[in-house]
């Protein structure tokens, strides 16, 4: 009788044990974070040189804080080199001020972002371009889980 009391106890304790580790181990929670606005606009930056900067919002849709969100911008349909009167963008890795570090979004939060040079003109006048390009975007590069 004994013995079969203890095989009861034993046996009830490792099924709380595998139900517990199940409930634990369900579903991973994911982050996800979106851009919901961006904005670009045009800006003087020399005689004859005009910038587009960008701003906007991105928002946090995922189960899960974030941190470290970085934002930044690409215009697809510039030219990679100098060539007066045409959009471009340079071809080297973005700096500081074409990106922007968001520390710490909560669960369902919106957090403003803004950066500056996405593409760049130099024109033959001294007027700002009729037209900005057409194929510009922003996106969220990268950002890490908080735990």
């Amino acid at each position: 009788m004994v013995y079969r009391k203890k095989t009861a106890i034993m046996v009830c304790f490792l099924m709380a044990v595998c139900l517990c580790l199940l409930a634990c181990g369900g579903e991973k929670k994911e982050g996800k974070v979106i851009v919901t606005e961006s904005e670009f606009s045009v800006r003087r930056d020399g005689e004859k040189a005009f910038v587009i900067d960008a701003r906007g919002k991105v928002r946090n849709v995922g189960d899960v804080d974030v941190k470290n969100v970085l934002v930044t911008g690409y215009c697809r349909s510039c030219i990679e080199m100098i060539k007066p009167g045409h959009w471009f963008i340079s071809g080297a890795e973005k700096t500081e001020a074409q990106k922007d570090l968001l520390s710490y979004i909560t669960v369902g939060a919106e957090e403003e972002f803004s950066f500056e040079e996405v593409a760049f003109i130099y024109n033959m006048v001294d007027e700002a371009p009729e037209s900005m390009p057409e194929e510009m975007e922003v996106v969220v590069k990268s950002f890490e889980v908080v735990e």
